[in-house]
């Protein structure tokens, strides 16, 4: 039991850095990470968006800070934490509740193809090859674009595809009318 008395419970308890120094920090490394995110990678890989994943990676480096001892406290860690979460749902909230700022929280759909042509410039513009756009194409069970009357790059980073149901060759039958 003597290992106890050795253990720093002040220190574990006690804030060591200003409670409003934390919330600011918070708040400024989310919104910036978030907002360079926004512009620079709007397309991703995965199911998940990437204010889920700056979030997730956020609360991770921030629990991580107040159970490795990295803050003396471990309210430091759980006010950083508060305050990722209050950002992510404070956009979130914001972009739902105000059609104005709707298209800095939700990135809008950007067509990549217009009846059977690949948009060449809004490809550039993200970045993606022909081959990555056929390979999502593909995963759509089109194999042949000139089916294709639209396909957009959602803000989450998903291709959607519509085909033209008057030209079923290369559609998968899901796709047919």
């Amino acid at each position: 039991m003597d290992w106890l008395l050795d253990i720093d419970w002040r220190g574990m308890f006690i804030p060591d850095t200003a409670i409003v120094e934390l919330v600011i920090r918070g708040s400024i490394m989310y919104l910036a990470l978030y907002f360079l995110l926004r512009v620079v990678l709007k397309r991703q890989s995965g199911g998940i968006g990437i204010t889920d994943l700056l979030v997730i990676v956020l609360i991770a480096d921030a629990a991580q800070n107040a159970m490795g001892d990295d803050y003396q406290s471990i309210p430091n860690g759980i006010i950083l934490v508060a305050t990722i979460i209050f950002w992510s749902y404070t956009l979130d909230w914001l972009g739902y509740r105000f059609p104005r700022i709707e298209p800095l929280v939700y990135a809008k759909p950007l067509q990549l193809v217009r009846e059977g042509q690949m948009l060449r410039h809004n490809m550039e513009r993200e970045t993606m090859t022909e081959g990555e756009l056929m390979s999502q194409l593909r995963l759509q069970g089109v194999e042949d674009i000139s089916v294709v009357k639209v396909a957009y790059l959602e803000g989450d980073g998903r291709v959607s595809v519509i085909v033209d149901g008057s030209k079923d060759k290369g559609a998968s039958p899901r796709h047919r009318p």
